[in-house]
């Protein structure tokens, strides 16, 4: 882990929150390592939640119907983007493994979160339409998400009134992580700490120590290669992939399920 780059980006407004404990955690365990730890603290830093054409300096190519994601390319493109989104995409260029650490709100990310990932995520520097999924800008980093719930695992589970939390999970981990070509590391999710006594928190936060002793070698979770689809069609399934996993009990992944059963643990496990 020596000489790896961590970025941090933190979303909870408390600093005696248990999100703050475990981002604390997460610094301290990772310095000790060799780590290069950078936070950024995104309700200290007031970031703008909004994607708007203020995020650009200067004049934008079509004023009349502006579109975000073709003009932040052109501002990106011609270093026109404002500072603090080039300050963020600054610190994810040179992270070697990115954690998002925030309580779960309405089953995803806080808008402050999302917010940093509209901005900072964009067109040309994190994705291109030929550049993504599993051959994506940054098929090199790893990313994964640490986060606390409200409601208590059983809630979260296939039977339970919340539903799956691997289907819960799909959309930030498959759509925005692997979307950019991140490794997707499994997630670190802390059940409803504030519903639990002191002693549960503190042994949480143990083994959340404990993981990241070995969390830069640990392997991510199973995405289907985008060599899988075909391009020219709509990228569907090729119809050799589809019949190689047709006699198979699961589908291939929470998304693409194939119309079978989900596969256990899918965006939870890595190796499953």
């Amino acid at each position: 882990m020596a000489s790896k780059k961590v970025l941090i980006v933190y979303a909870h407004q408390s600093s005696g929150s248990f999100n703050s404990a475990a981002k604390d955690a997460a610094v301290e365990v990772l310095t000790a390592k060799g780590c290069t730890v950078e936070v950024s603290d995104l309700y200290a830093m007031k970031f703008k939640a909004t994607a708007t054409a203020e995020d650009i300096t200067g004049e934008v190519k079509n004023a009349d119907h502006f579109c975000y994601g073709e003009e932040t390319k052109l501002a990106w493109e011609a270093g026109k983007l404002t500072a603090d989104i080039t300050e963020e995409q600054r610190k994810l260029t040179e992270a070697d493994l990115v954690i998002f650490q925030f309580p779960m709100y309405w089953f995803t990310v806080p808008a402050i979160m999302k917010g940093w990932m509209d901005r900072v995520l964009t067109l040309g520097f994190a994705f291109t339409r030929e550049k993504r999924y599993s051959q994506g800008i940054f098929k090199e980093k790893k990313a994964m998400l640490s986060f606390t719930t409200g409601s208590q695992e059983s809630m979260f589970s296939a039977n339970g009134i919340n539903g799956d939390m691997n289907v819960t999970l799909w959309p930030l981990q498959n759509g925005i992580l692997h979307y950019c070509g991140f490794q997707v590391l499994a997630p670190q999710i802390f059940w409803a700490p504030s519903h639990v006594p002191s002693e549960a928190r503190g042994t949480m936060l143990e083994g959340w120590r404990t993981r990241m002793q070995g969390l830069l070698g640990e392997n991510p979770l199973a995405f289907t290669p985008l060599d899988c689809f075909d391009g020219e069609k709509g990228y569907q399934l090729k119809p050799e992939v589809h019949e190689k996993h047709a006699a198979k009990e699961f589908g291939l992944t929470v998304g693409i399920h194939l119309g079978k059963a989900l596969p256990p643990n899918n965006q939870m496990k890595a190796g499953v």
